[in-house]
């Protein structure tokens, strides 16, 4: 086909089409997605120039410079760029896996299982000089937890002879509500700094954001986003519907079990070092659709690209607009993600 380039693997055991359009948009995405990191990276309450930017990435620059960018700055970009990445990733996913446009982790409830258990981490596990008493790596995998039993409890309630796009919306919903509830009764509970800390968080903010929180983040992200690309070809066929998609052979039950865990790792991890930033899982998954259409071996790699972009756009409006205070990059997400989710769901009831 033209357009279109077939290669194989492991004695034709493994086989990919690349569509040479789409490897020229993710390319120019990509280019994008590099400007603004490093954009983003020279303004704050002290301007540095992209050129001495990346001069200060190779080494060069002043002290002073050396220290803003390298200490300050880079570590809350790139956890932005992957929590931005995990959250647009996982979004696909489930839209994909339940054939639903409104599916995303912020609006069914999935984010605010993971920030139930890390709220709850947070209080549970803090001393009296509000100081953590295990280490913050196992933060992760609270957020995994939370995730995790929000995801398969929202499954299980919608399913009635099949996922009705709505129904899984509305009891979305409804244990969103439920998850904010427990997020508040443990913040009140808990110690009042960590309180405190935790309403901040839930917003959606990388403010504070360290290199233990990128090494551990990034490890996290690209290996669950490998798998989650090589998977993807599971999700193009259950979107041709069960009956084809079983007499094709695949086993979509499994198939699905593994793909909504792979979803809320993702979930996790973001929620873990970003807090709740909403509905980039709902934007992301969609503009890229647009770009590429709705193949997922082009649509995870654009959607990861453009949820990390619009988590970073976020973070630099947030920090830059309104100096010297700092808005949560949650915030900004939400404004755009609330009215085109209202939108998207009345363009689903007229269908």
């Amino acid at each position: 086909m033209k357009g279109y380039i077939a290669r194989r693997f492991f004695k034709e055991k493994l086989s990919f089409l690349i569509d040479l359009s789409a490897v020229k948009k993710i390319l120019i995405l990509l280019a994008v997605t590099a400007i603004i990191f490093i954009l983003s990276t020279g303004l704050g309450d002290m301007n540095i120039k992209p050129w001495t930017v990346l001069s200060v990435f190779f080494g060069g620059g002043e002290d002073l410079e050396q220290l803003v960018v390298k200490s300050f700055r880079l570590p809350r970009i790139i956890v932005a760029l992957l929590a931005g990445m995990c959250l647009a990733v996982s979004g696909a996913l489930l839209q994909g896996m339940v054939r639903n446009p409104l599916a995303s982790p912020d609006i069914i409830g999935i984010t605010g299982g993971a920030g139930a258990a890390v709220v709850g981490f947070l209080a549970i596990f803090s001393d009296e000089n509000n100081a953590l008493t295990v280490s913050i790596q196992w933060l992760p995998l609270a957020a995994f937890i939370g995730a995790a039993v929000v995801a398969f409890l929202v499954y299980f309630l919608a399913w009635k002879n099949g996922v009705s796009p709505v129904r899984l919306v509305l009891i979305g919903i409804g244990i969103s509500a439920l998850m904010q509830s427990i997020i508040t009764m443990l913040m009140i509970l808990g110690p009042i700094f960590r309180a405190s800390q935790a309403n901040i968080w839930i917003t959606g903010t990388v403010n504070a954001s360290n290199w233990k929180d990128v090494y551990i983040l990034l490890p996290w992200t690209m290996i669950l986003i490998v798998i989650a690309f090589v998977l993807s070809r599971n999700v193009n066929i259950q979107e041709l519907g069960e009956e084809i998609a079983t007499g094709v052979g695949s086993h979509i039950q499994r198939q699905r079990m593994i793909l909504l865990t792979l979803a809320t790792a993702l979930v996790g991890g973001a929620v873990a070092f970003a807090g709740g930033i909403g509905f980039v899982g709902l934007m992301a998954p969609h503009m890229a659709r647009r770009l590429v259409g709705s193949s997922f071996g082009a649509l995870l790699p654009v959607a990861a690209l453009l949820g990390g972009t619009l988590v970073m756009i976020a973070d630099l409006v947030g920090r830059t607009l309104f100096l010297p205070l700092e808005v949560p990059a949650g915030v900004f997400t939400a404004a755009i993600g609330a009215p085109y989710f209202i939108y998207l769901l009345f363009k689903t009831k007229n269908a």
